[in-house]
C-alpha cells in the first residue's frame, strides 16, 4: 500500500449513491436499469447529477450541485466522465468511484460488466482509499485585484485558440522576490499536470509518467519550437507563473479538458498546490503499474517469432 492509500477501515456506510453518466453511451439505458437494480436489493437510494437526470428512470432523485447529500459518488462513463465527477466531489470527503463505459478509461476501476460486483465489494468494505493531490490555478492581472481561481484533478492547459499558432511563454516559480525566473520559450502552449494527469494529455505531448503518491507538477510544453525545451518536474510546493509575452495572441486556460476561460493582455497564471485532496476508490487488487500495464500497453513483450 502507498503512501497515498487509506485502508477503508471507519469509512462511513454507503447508503445514498450520487451518479453522474455519459449520455452517449448506446448501452446507457441497459446500465442505467442494472443500476437501479441492485440499488433496490442492495437498500440504496441513487441521486442523480443534474445533466445526468435526462438519462434517468422518470422521477428520479437530484444530486446536491456539490454532491454534499450522498455517501459515495459513482461515475459512468470515460475519463471526462468521471472528471466531470470529480469537479463535484473536490473539497468534499465524498470517494469517487468510477465504472468504465468508454475505450481506455484511465482514470475510472471498473469495467461496466463487473459493475455490481465492483459495488457489493465497496459495501462489504472491500477497497481503499487513494487520497489524490489537485492543482490551483489563479489568474491574476497585472492591475492587481481578486483573481479567479479554479482546481483541477488532471491539468491545466494554457493555448492558442483557434488556428495552430505558436505563441511566446515565459516560466518562472516562487513569489515576490523569490521569484526565479525558469525560462522563455515558443510553443503551442503548456500543460501543467499533477501526478494524475501526468498519463493524460501531457503524456500525449511527451511527457513523462509518474506515479500518483509522488507531490509535484509537471511542465510539458506543446509542440515547442525548440530542440531545448523538455519537461520539467517540480516540487507541488513550487508556485508556477505562466505569463503570454505578445498581447495580441488570443490564448484561453483548459481546465481538466472540462472548462476554459479566456486570458487577456496582462494577465498571468500561477499554479500552485490545491488546497483540496481527491478520495479516489480503489479495489484492492487494482494498482497503478497493473493499470498502465493493461490500459496503456505499458513494457509489453513483443510476441514471439517461430
Amino acid at each position: 500500500m502507498s503512501p497515498t492509500d487509506a485502508p477503508a477501515d471507519g469509512a462511513p456506510r454507503v447508503r445514498r449513491l450520487g451518479v453522474v453518466l455519459r449520455g452517449s453511451y448506446r448501452n446507457l439505458p441497459d446500465v442505467v436499469a442494472r443500476l437501479e437494480r441492485f440499488a433496490t436489493e442492495h437498500g440504496l437510494s441513487l441521486a442523480y447529477e443534474a445533466t445526468s437526470l435526462p438519462d434517468a428512470p422518470p422521477g428520479a432523485a437530484r444530486m446536491d450541485a456539490h454532491a454534499e447529500d450522498v455517501d459515495l459518488v459513482l461515475a459512468l462513463g470515460g475519463d471526462g466522465t468521471f472528471l466531470r465527477a470529480a469537479r463535484l466531489v473536490m473539497g468534499r470527503s465524498v470517494p469517487l468511484y468510477g465504472v468504465n463505459l468508454g475505450q481506455l478509461g484511465f482514470l475510472t476501476q471498473t469495467a461496466e460488466r463487473d459493475m455490481e460486483a465492483g459495488l457489493a465489494r465497496i459495501l462489504a468494505g472491500e477497497f481503499a482509499l487513494d487520497r489524490r493531490l489537485t492543482l490551483k490555478a489563479s489568474v491574476v492581472a497585472d492591475g492587481g485585484g481578486d483573481p479567479d481561481s479554479f482546481h483541477a484533478l488532471n491539468d491545466f492547459v494554457i493555448h492558442t485558440v483557434g488556428a495552430a499558432r505558436v505563441t511566446p511563454l515565459d516560466l518562472a516559480v516562487g513569489n515576490g522576490e523569490e521569484r526565479d525566473e525558469i525560462g522563455s520559450f515558443t510553443a503551442d502552449g503548456i500543460i501543467l499536470a499533477s501526478p494524475t494527469g501526468s498519463t493524460a494529455y501531457s503524456l500525449s505531448a511527451g511527457g513523462p509518467i509518474i506515479v500518483p503518491g509522488m507531490e509535484c507538477v509537471v511542465l510539458t510544453a506543446i509542440c515547442p519550437h525548440s530542440l531545448s525545451v523538455r519537461p520539467l518536474v517540480v516540487p507541488a510546493s513550487d508556485r508556477i507563473s505562466v505569463r503570454p509575452l505578445d498581447p495580441s495572441h488570443e490564448l484561453q486556460l483548459t481546465v481538466d479538458g472540462q472548462a476554459a476561460r479566456r486570458l487577456f493582455s496582462g494577465e498571468t497564471v500561477v499554479v500552485e498546490r490545491g488546497d483540496h485532496v481527491l478520495n479516489l476508490v480503489r479495489l484492492p487488487e487494482q494498482t497503478f503499474f497493473g493499470t498502465m500495464r493493461r490500459k496503456l500497453n505499458w513494457a509489453a513483450r513483443p510476441p514471439e517469432r517461430g
